[in-house]
């Protein structure tokens, strides 16, 4: 597989090259670039089967630099350091990315899923990646499933509940969509969003509450009708918020 790495730093770039030449001999780096508005150019003269790009770059910004294109014909493993406006771009729209320093063993990862062609990049994750990253909270979520993705909108989201390494999200039309992600990925995603965990296996819409019957921790009604107990550990900061909102 035929690769492009853009960096806007040199010494990020050397790195990685080192390691793909050192432990991924299927990889060829076919080209390198520090200048993002130069890496267009690159990607149409070489064809590459994928391309690693950095997020945070002056002049254009990776998601900007994808834009450009009306169609992808190649993969990208976005690499970035820790940047909070970058990483929820990055998991509101489930693109694949390496943290910087980029460790051996989630490189391995990365290259498998492209070598599967498992996670193309649609239009719809650009454009919800890119709003994210210019600081506007999306309607919308990609929802990796076994089979895809699923784009759900967030009010529509009734509770999601924990399955092993996995959760279920239940929807205002009474669907269920089972994710490749566990609750505690599920209740990062939404916390800007009005979304409570009123139990370790539990995370609701807050706006899709019907009712609430007091007891020991109590329990929700929501809108689909399904009662819901409120643990009663989480019971007071549960009352206390549901009240404000």
């Amino acid at each position: 597989m035929n690769c492009i790495i853009i960096d806007d730093e040199k010494h990020c770039i050397k790195t990685l090259s080192r390691l793909l030449e050192t432990n991924f001999a299927e990889v060829t780096v076919v080209a390198t670039c520090d200048d993002a508005l130069l890496a267009y150019d690159l990607i149409l003269l070489h064809q590459p089967d994928f391309i690693f790009l950095d997020i945070e770059m002056p002049k254009l910004n990776g998601f900007d630099l994808l834009s450009k294109f009306d169609h992808l014909d190649f993969d990208v493993i976005f690499t970035t350091a820790y940047d909070r406006y970058a990483l929820k771009a990055i998991k509101y729209s489930a693109l694949d990315y390496l943290l910087k320093p980029i460790a051996k063993e989630e490189l391995a990862i990365a290259i498998q899923k492209v070598e599967s062609k498992l996670n193309p990049i649609s239009k719809a994750q650009l454009d919800m990646a890119t709003a994210v990253r210019n600081r506007q909270m999306p309607d919308t979520i990609a929802l990796p499933t076994t089979e895809g993705l699923t784009f759900a909108l967030v009010n529509e989201i009734v509770y999601c509940m924990a399955d092993g390494g996995y959760s279920r999200v239940f929807m205002a039309d009474k669907s269920e969509i089972l994710i490749s992600k566990t609750l505690g990925d599920v209740e990062e995603l939404l916390a800007e969003y009005s979304f409570f965990r009123i139990h370790h296996s539990s995370l609701i819409n807050l706006k899709q509450v019907k009712k609430y019957i007091r007891g020991e921790g109590g329990e929700v009604i929501m809108s689909t009708g399904t009662n819901l107990p409120v643990a009663r550990s989480r019971k007071n900061d549960f009352l206390d918020i549901f009240t404000r909102f």
